[in-house]
C-alpha cells in the first residue's frame, strides 16, 4: 500500500473512531438531561413545596403512609445508627415526641438502608417510642434530595415542608421546631 492511500486509510479510521466516540458522548447526554430536566420527575424537596407522599414499613411490618397524617405536624427525620449526631438527638428527639404526640405533632424516623437487626437494636437500646420506618432502597431518601444525616423536614397540617434542618439538634431546638408545625 502507498504511503499516501496509507495515511489516508489512517485518517479515515481517526475519523470513524472519533465520530463514534462522539456519538455515544450525545446519546449519554441526551439521556441525562431527559431525565434530570424533561421527565418531569423532581428529585428533591424545598422549603414551602407539599411533602410528597409515601409508603414505607414500620419495625412491626405494618405500612405507613405519610397522607395519614394530613391535618398533623409532621417531624420527619432522617437518621441512621452509624450517625454520631442521629444517636445523640435521638432522645430529645423521644422527649419531645411524649410531650407533643398529644397536641398533633408526629415523630416519623426513617432510617435508610439498614438491616431490621441493627435498627431494632438501636431502637431498644434509646427506648424509642415513635413510628421508626425502613427506607431499605433509600427511594424515600432520594426522593426527598437528603444529603447529609441527620436531616430534618417540618411537614405543616397542610402537608407543606416548612423548614428543613440538617446536623444534629438540640432538646430545645426540637421543640421549638414542633412548636412550629403544632396545628392552630
Amino acid at each position: 500500500m502507498p504511503a499516501m492511500e496509507k495515511k489516508k486509510h489512517i485518517k479515515r479510521r481517526r475519523l470513524v473512531m472519533r465520530s463514534s466516540i462522539l456519538s455515544v458522548i450525545a446519546v449519554v447526554l441526551g439521556y441525562v438531561f431527559y431525565t434530570n430536566f424533561i421527565s418531569g420527575e423532581e428529585t428533591s424537596v424545598s422549603e414551602g413545596d407539599e411533602a410528597p407522599n409515601f409508603i414505607l414499613t414500620n419495625m412491626e411490618g405494618e405500612e405507613v403512609e405519610l397522607a395519614d397524617y394530613k391535618g398533623q405536624g409532621v417531624f420527619l427525620n432522617f437518621w441512621g445508627t452509624y450517625c454520631p449526631p442521629c444517636e445523640e438527638e435521638m432522645p430529645y428527639m423521644e422527649n419531645q415526641h411524649k410531650e407533643f404526640e398529644d397536641r398533633g405533632v408526629e415523630v416519623l424516623a426513617v432510617n435508610v438502608g439498614e438491616s431490621d437487626l441493627s435498627v431494632e437494636r438501636f431502637v431498644n437500646r434509646h427506648g424509642l417510642n415513635f413510628p421508626v420506618l425502613m427506607d431499605k432502597e433509600k427511594d424515600v431518601l432520594d426522593r426527598y434530595g437528603v444529603g447529609p444525616l441527620p436531616s430534618t423536614f417540618l411537614i405543616n397540617p397542610e402537608g407543606e415542608v416548612e423548614n428543613i434542618i440538617t446536623g444534629s439538634m438540640t432538646e430545645e431546638s426540637i421543640k421549638q421546631y414542633m412548636e412550629s408545625i403544632e396545628p392552630a
